[in-house]
């Protein structure tokens, strides 16, 4: 199995949106599409012949979530959020400080017609690929991990982890907005990332993709936790 993935940065947060598909199946999944993506993401669906099976969230900040029900119910599939974010989706005010609520003037939002609440340690399956879902929260309540398997040219096995903002390269996710937690995200770090393989490859909500071991290695914020080598 050669799971492809490509990805672009959307709206004024550069917000990374992800697909991923087997390798010429007519199928994949959207991973976090956040403000301005419905209509480069209908494109490159359109361009690709693929169709999309479900949409998974790795939380429910705005610039993660802005996106999802106009895909979702466009091609009306199901989308997934953990119960700890799922009221943002109709109300991502609550999510916000006072400094970003302007961005939300005129805007209104509702859930997508079909969402599905998943949990640690649950596996889910769509267009062939396999997720395997890490709770790790302190960027928001709600935040997770999508861990999956691709394959490279090879046929060799290479684990990848989309980390929304819960890791960065470089960096790992603010903590000051409401539902936010400094502390509880260097547990999530520690307990379900640092204990991942280097070879890993880390997809983020924002920024250049990187992998555990470089993060180990050179992230400062990483430095003395207990999962660090």
């Amino acid at each position: 199995m050669l799971v492809l993935v490509t990805g672009f940065p959307a709206g004024m947060f550069q917000t990374n949106c992800y697909i991923l598909a087997q390798d010429n199946s007519k199928e994949c999944v959207v991973v976090d599409p956040g403000q301005d993506a419905a209509e480069p993401l209908n494109e490159f669906l359109t361009g690709s012949d693929l169709t999309p099976r479900a949409v998974l969230l790795t939380h429910g900040h705005l610039d993660h979530v802005w996106s999802a029900q106009a895909v979702a119910d466009r091609y009306d599939i199901p989308t997934y959020i953990h119960p700890g974010d799922r009221h943002m989706l109709a109300d991502p005010g609550v999510g916000l400080g006072s400094s970003l609520a302007p961005f939300l003037e005129g805007a209104t939002f509702t859930e997508p017609h079909e969402v599905i609440e998943f949990a640690d340690g649950d596996e889910i399956e769509y267009a062939g690929i396999r997720f395997v879902v890490d709770h790790t929260p302190g960027h928001t309540q709600g935040s997770v991990v999508l861990r999956t398997v691709a394959s490279t040219p090879d046929g060799s096995e290479v684990p990848v982890a989309l980390t929304g903002d819960t890791l960065f390269e470089g960096s790992i996710g603010r903590s000051d907005l409401p539902g936010g937690n400094h502390e509880q995200l260097l547990e999530s770090l520690a307990a379900k990332l640092l204990v991942l393989d280097d070879t890993t490859n880390i997809l983020p909500g924002h920024g250049r993709s990187t992998t555990i071991g470089r993060e180990r290695a050179s992230n400062p914020f990483l430095t003395g936790l207990a999962g660090s080598r």
